[in-house]
């Protein structure tokens, strides 16, 4: 199939006793990866084979997303799967609009300042609210890095090269 697996999130525990399972998600389009009918790719923790499970319903509740899957209607069914992976497969993402991208494709870039000045590399991708925040390694002290228009100039996923504008007080500079 593909050797190329993306992280959706994390079953974290069971819901319920008709098959519904917790799910930390890390996945910018819940909507889309948890549709009725979607298939995710369990990856089991011993073997490291991957199962695939078709999404039979999705619902919101507190900070996870419930779900449950075809063939698993009980407690029984899914309880093996406690803290076991989701992943879908490269071919499964959606095409994106211009200037848009996927987390993965951000994580790993080399981030320069507009003056060519290397900070390190995209470590992280935080969602805490209005906007993302990118979490810079640059091998002393992490930078956080707020995706928005005054700051993230210019975003190269071929070359994996993210260009900043360091408005004030946005890094210490203690170097």
């Amino acid at each position: 199939m593909t050797d190329q697996w993306l992280y959706v999130g994390k079953i974290v525990n069971t819901q319920g006793i008709k098959g519904e399972v917790r799910v930390v998600s890390s996945t910018d389009f819940p909507e889309e990866r948890y549709a009725k009918g979607a298939i995710l790719y369990m990856r089991d923790m011993k073997s490291g084979a991957y199962e695939p499970l078709k999404v039979r319903t999705h619902r919101r509740h507190k900070q996870f997303d419930c779900l449950t899957f075809e063939g698993h209607n009980s407690i029984n069914d899914v309880e093996k799967y406690k803290g076991s992976t989701l992943f879908i497969t490269k071919e499964q993402l959606s095409e994106l609009a211009q200037g848009d991208f996927y987390y993965h494709e951000i994580i790993g870039s080399k981030v320069v300042t507009d003056t060519d000045r290397l900070l390190g590399k995209v470590r992280e991708i935080l969602s805490p609210g209005a906007n993302d925040v990118w979490v810079v390694d640059t091998g002393k002290k992490d930078i956080l890095i707020p995706y928005i228009n005054d700051v993230v100039k210019h975003v190269d996923v071929a070359e994996k090269k993210v260009t900043v504008h360091l408005i004030p007080g946005l890094i210490d500079d203690e170097d």
